[in-house]
């Protein structure tokens, strides 16, 4: 099928390169000329894997990338899929304005039949708050003129095209039966459920699936801070615990907590929501009152061994949110490195992908290592905060006390484990 998609970022790229990947003749759009012009070089803007390979494979073949948004409307693409930026503002309440824009700007082209979907994640109610939008500038109806559907993400950043090729699920909330078979057949090559459902539902789940994952992450660390205490080592408690096939194993990973470009920003979004509506959160406010505090939980056990940090010679190892990404997003390692800034310590910092990504948005009088051995040859004191693999090296330096907030070790003499 011929298919458009509004966004060369995260999702909108991996979205489109996949889809190429399924056989579909695709075109991504996107306002930012650096990220087109490297495209059509052939380099991705974004580390993930595989990624390069699926762009040097479909490259203007069955995959094109423009600025222009009429070059891809030219083709008169059966759907339009959104996968624009919808950040937060101070408070946590969504900015819909690129959705939006979106939507303006495709409206403006729109004199054959499309079915317009929603992939970024948005609240229950926003897709279809787009109609009115639509249908004005268009002077086309819903229905006769144009579909609509949403057909959320669940990618994991690291392994998101494999995410995408073999998903859990695959939900589809759709208007009417047009809209339907049309999002049916460009999924038709994946075997996977798929939900069917209306478009409220479906931006639902979404929501629903991060606050559940989120939940998890919280609740093990806070019963990991107990277990510390207790002196009970909580990965043998969640090890047992997540054999109940009632919980199961996953997310069970006590550390210094979530971060990234989804759960934070999800779970505030639809606090923020709960609140319009005059509904009560209690348990959402909790998971982000516990994830707020626990990348301190690491320094708290380092003042214990070490109370007065001051000109201490300290290593932060990761600054990804996560191991086989650059994105710094809600990094634990932020509130660590301005904590120990502010006790005077002598900070040094290495992760392999993001440290570029890390000196472009943060000011920090801090060091950049070169290497892992750069990093740790003159420390006293290293945290990790990040689960590279190739952090387990760390181990080799003995005269390095290693505070360890991701478990990568356990029962070394010279290891501490966050909580945990």
């Amino acid at each position: 099928m011929k298919i458009a998609i509004i966004g060369a970022g995260y999702v909108g790229l991996v979205t489109a390169l996949c889809f190429s990947d399924m056989g579909h003749n695709v075109v991504c759009v996107d306002t930012d000329i650096k990220k087109v012009k490297s495209l059509k070089e052939g380099k991705t803007p974004i580390y993930e894997k595989r990624l390069d390979e699926l762009l040097e494979k479909h490259l203007n073949k069955n995959f094109k990338v423009t600025s222009d948004l009429s070059d891809a409307m030219a083709e008169e693409p059966e759907a339009i899929f959104i996968a624009v930026g919808t950040p937060s503002d101070s408070e946590g309440r969504l900015d819909l304005s690129y959705v939006k824009k979106a939507a303006i700007d495709i409206a403006k082209y729109l004199d054959f039949y499309s079915v317009i979907v929603m992939k970024s994640t948005v609240l229950p109610g926003s897709t279809e708050s787009l109609v009115p939008i639509i249908e004005k500038e268009s002077k086309r109806k819903l229905g006769s003129g144009f579909g609509l559907a949403m057909n959320p993400e669940f990618l994991k950043e690291g392994t998101a095209v494999e995410d995408f090729m073999k998903p859990d699920r695959i939900v589809i909330g759709y208007y009417d039966e047009k809209s339907r078979k049309v999002l049916e057949e460009i999924y038709t090559s994946i075997t996977a459920p798929k939900i069917f459902t209306d478009i409220k539902t479906a931006e639902m789940i979404k929501y629903a699936s991060n606050v559940f994952l989120a939940a998890r992450v919280s609740l093990i660390n806070e019963i990991g801070n107990i277990c510390k205490q207790l002196g009970i080592d909580v990965y043998e408690v969640a090890e047992a615990v997540g054999l109940d096939k009632r919980i199961g194993p996953y997310f069970l990973r006590a550390g210094v907590g979530f971060g990234g470009s989804c759960f934070p920003k999800d779970i505030m979004a639809l606090i923020n929501k709960s609140k319009e509506i005059g509904e009560n959160a209690d348990i959402m406010e909790a998971i982000v009152k516990v994830n707020d505090r626990q990348p301190l939980k690491i320094l708290q056990l380092a003042l214990q061994k070490f109370p007065n940090l001051h000109k201490k010679r300290i290593t932060v190892l990761g600054l990804a949110f996560k191991a086989d990404t650059d994105d710094i997003r809600e990094s634990r390692a932020v509130p660590l490195i301005e904590a120990l800034l502010s006790m005077g310590a002598d900070v040094t910092v290495y992760d392999p992908l993001a440290m570029q990504n890390f000196k472009k948005q943060y000011n920090y009088k801090i060091k950049y290592a070169e290497d892992l051995h750069d990093a740790l040859k003159s420390a006293d004191i290293c945290f990790i905060m990040t689960d590279w693999a190739e952090f387990k090296k760390a181990k080799d330096y003995e005269n390095v006390y290693i505070f360890d907030g991701r478990n990568l070790f356990r029962r070394l003499h010279n290891y501490e484990g966050i909580c945990w």
